[in-house]
């Protein structure tokens, strides 16, 4: 595997006064793998800690005729039972829209459902009692699939429309017209560190809630909900998390609140942790997509005219699905200008859990729906797949997406063409064409697609960061800020960002647990926004300190200069360290502390007319992928990636190889081997790790090129950086499309069948089968 930093991060000194775009280690690598890291489940806890399980529902829709728990309540070990009657706040706990229960009342949603929790001394007492419950439902007909919920317009939220000029001429300017769907099954984020709140009362019926949580704020919002208290009174700590992907965005809260309300009703620290079965039943996945396509073009394989739908399947509530549907119709263009489009995205209610933010948040969903008609047009045109995405590009004056928001200075074709010549794309297209020719059981797939992902939350008022530094008398410094880690690297960069513009060591910072009483009123780190907002937030306060700092040197040493290099502070006529400067600032009552703020200028949407500049900019990419597929049984390897991608300029090369690397592993995952699979009654059925499939280290491409495109970040972002969190996942789509061109090749390239989503051995036999089809009657 070929790990690539760009020419400027090889060269350049590691110096302390230039920490920022060095490729250090993640702050706390060492204590990951010595097992020093220090999550929820390793926190010491009390003796008389309690410990929670919940009882689920068996039925995805109905009421809740029954609830019988006097066996559970008599069952050894127990402390304490929760149902909705108990709840002495508000109990929905949802993020943006009603409809998420904490514990059901008498409607029933989907199976996995809480209906009632429990809380005993240790966990295998809890669990034993939740099944002494006795339960009986007035079952109903559920809505399972997009299908039926389209059928019955059973949607969260009215349907939502992008246009762009005249997508009826568009398709009367155009040569040929095709039309198509595609199925995009979702998937379960399988973080290695489950669901987990710990809950510790405190004085005034308050509660501190150490929490494995994406967004502190709003498990500080909803734990105050549920109890019917102040916001001040809850404080919530998240020191890092063991992965989250989204999942931990709004899908920790019922844990914590759950857990709060048993610490304030017994006055004991409660633990609640999910087993991994119980947290993929009941928390929410990446959603299921289906879309719809027609698409007008001409014979160069030019769009002139498209319309889709994308029908996304939410579950019982709309938790962020409102957002994700959105993103996912932000991004259906990719990188390309549709000359005259029409997007559509529906919300469809089922009676399923309910689906919430996974990596790309919509984006690949969307992203991939373009992909897959591209490739049908180019089959089509019998022009290569990569010219016909090259001739539709943003560029020149093609810079209006279908949204309202202009696409200007994109490197996207450069990046696109110095990928190509870099992984020599040409020459392995007709290599592949003649392994083709030449093998009877063999295929090779070949297939280089672009990534455009627009950077900023689209709930423009999340878009707002806060930090809070101290310098002590010593020199030392401690950092908070809103965003949480959870093995991204952003504490990393962050430290590098503070290090570099204070002029001083890195390992003089130290960044504290993400807290509610430090830096209030945050934002979820999510959107790949984690360092941009709270990078800025920072420095914002390194600003305030360092102008006290030197109204200081010019008031006591009579100094008109102050520079710190290298943890010296340089004056007109003297050098003092770092530290001793510092002491003498404190001597002289300079205020070493300050809070510092940041929100994203530039960005607007108006919702209604589906119009406006929700993104600040845009973080591109492309990947190259070849594969290796068995004609007889669909099996594959994916053989070779090249990666050239955009992260601007890198604070930190090291880590952001790293997120490129595991984004597009994670999302070549979503695509061939992670299966969510239910039943007909709607019980999900990949429920563990033996029957749910997560990339190994067998699925990691024996020739893995990543490299680093070398441009600054034209906005003003920390240190000209560009976020790297997201966009990588969709460079996965790379392999989807080669796995498509080699059954393709099968019907000489005339034809792409199709190929679901995620492309398992068995639905890559079946597309191959479907090509040999059609070139056996004649259709290709």
């Amino acid at each position: 595997m070929a790990r690539t930093l760009t020419d400027q991060s090889q060269s350049s000194k590691a110096t302390t006064q230039s920490s920022a775009g060095q490729p250090l280690a993640h702050e706390s690598a060492a204590k990951h793998v010595s097992g020093q890291a220090v999550y929820i489940d390793d926190l010491p806890l009390p003796a008389n800690t309690i410990y929670v399980s919940t009882g689920k529902a068996s039925i995805a829709a109905g009421r809740l005729s029954k609830l019988d728990l006097d066996a559970v309540r008599s069952s050894p070990g127990v402390v304490d039972t929760l149902v909705f009657s108990d709840i002495p706040g508000n109990p929905d706990i949802s993020p943006v829209y009603e409809g998420d229960v904490l514990l059901v009342d008498q409607h029933i949603s989907f199976i996995g459902q809480p209906l009632f929790a429990v809380a005993a001394g240790n966990q295998e007492q809890a669990e034993a009692a939740v099944r002494r419950a006795v339960i009986e439902y007035t079952p109903c007909e559920p809505i399972l699939s997009i299908d039926q919920a389209m059928a019955e317009q059973a949607f969260l939220l009215p349907p939502r429309q992008f246009s762009l000029n005249d997508v009826e001429r568009g398709m009367q300017e155009s040569d040929a017209q095709l039309s198509g769907a595609l199925y995009i099954k979702g998937q379960e984020h399988f973080y290695l560190e489950g669901q987990i709140s710990v809950a510790v009362p405190v004085e005034d019926g308050g509660v501190e809630v150490f929490t494995s949580s994406q967004h502190p704020s709003d498990i500080q919002a909803t734990v105050a909900g549920v109890l019917g208290i102040a916001k001040h009174s809850v404080q919530v700590a998240v020191r890092r998390m063991g992965g989250a992907f989204g999942g931990k965005e709004t899908q920790a809260a019922p844990l914590a609140c759950i857990a709060a309300l048993f610490a304030v009703r017994n006055g004991r620290t409660v633990k609640y942790r999910m087993p991994r079965k119980d947290d993929m039943i009941q928390t929410g996945k990446r959603h299921d997509f289906q879309s719809h396509y027609q698409v007008g073009f001409k014979a160069s394989g030019e769009i002139t005219g498209l319309k889709v739908s994308l029908a996304a399947l939410c579950g019982y509530s709309v938790d962020l699905s409102e957002g994700i549907v959105d993103r996912a119709m932000f991004h259906a263009d990719n990188a390309y200008f549709l000359k005259n489009a029409e997007i559509i995205g529906y919300l469809c209610r089922t009676n399923t859990v309910s689906n919430t933010a996974f990596r790309g948040f919509g984006g690949p969903q969307g992203m991939l729906a373009v992909e897959s008609l591209l490739d049908d047009v180019a089959r089509e045109v019998n022009i290569d797949p990569l010219d016909v995405r090259l001739m539709n590009l943003y560029g020149g004056s093609k810079t209006e997406t279908p949204y309202g928001q202009k696409v200007t200075e994109s490197p996207i074709k450069d990046l696109i063409q110095t990928l190509e010549r870099q992984c020599d794309y040409r020459k392995r297209r007709i290599q592949c064409a003649s392994f083709n020719t030449d093998q009877r059981f063999q295929r090779k797939g070949l297939a280089l697609t672009p990534v455009k992902f627009g950077i900023s939350f689209t709930t423009t008022h999340l878009n707002q960061a806060g930090a809070l530094l101290h310098i002590y008398t010593d020199g030392s410094i401690q950092l908070n800020h809103g965003g949480t880690e959870m093995g991204q690297g952003l504490h990393t960069k962050v430290a590098q960002l503070v290090a570099s513009d204070l002029g001083v060591d890195v390992g003089l910072i130290n960044i504290s647990a993400s807290r509610t009483d430090k830096v209030p009123n945050t934002s979820p780190t999510a959107a790949s926004a984690g360092t941009d907002l709270n990078g800025l937030a920072a420095l914002d306060a390194v600003r305030k300190i360092k102008q006290r700092l030197a109204a200081f040197a010019k008031a006591r040493f009579l100094s008109d200069s102050m520079v710190i290099t290298n943890g010296m502070v340089q004056l007109d006529d003297q050098c003092l360290s770092f530290e001793a400067f510092i002491e003498q600032a404190y001597k002289n009552r300079v205020s070493l502390s300050a809070t510092g703020f940041y929100k994203t200028p530039d960005i607007h949407f108006d919702k209604e007319k589906g119009k406006g500049q929700p993104f600040y900019y845009f973080a591109y990419g492309a990947a190259c992928s070849e594969v290796l597929v068995d004609t007889l049984t669909g099996e594959y390897r994916v053989t070779r990636v090249d990666i050239l991608h955009d992260v601007g300029r890198s604070i930190n090369p090291a880590v952001d190889i790293g997120q490129i690397e595991g984004g597009f592993v994670q999302g070549m995952g979503w695509l061939t081997t992670e299966e969510l699979l239910w039943d007909d009654s709607g019980k999900l059925i990949s429920d563990s790790p033996s029957n749910y499939k997560i990339p190994t280290a067998f699925d990691i491409p024996e020739h893995f090129n990543v490299k680093l495109y070398a441009a600054e970040n034209p906005e003003p972002t920390a240190y000209r950086s560009k976020a790297v969190g997201e966009p990588p996942l969709m460079l996965a789509i790379s392999v989807w499309c080669a796995l498509r061109d080699a059954c393709a090749s099968l019907a000489d390239y005339a034809y792409s069948p199709p190929l679901a989503v995620p492309a398992t051995p068995e639905q890559v036999y079946w597309s191959m089968q479907n090509a040999l089809a059609t070139v056996n009657r004649g259709d290709g």
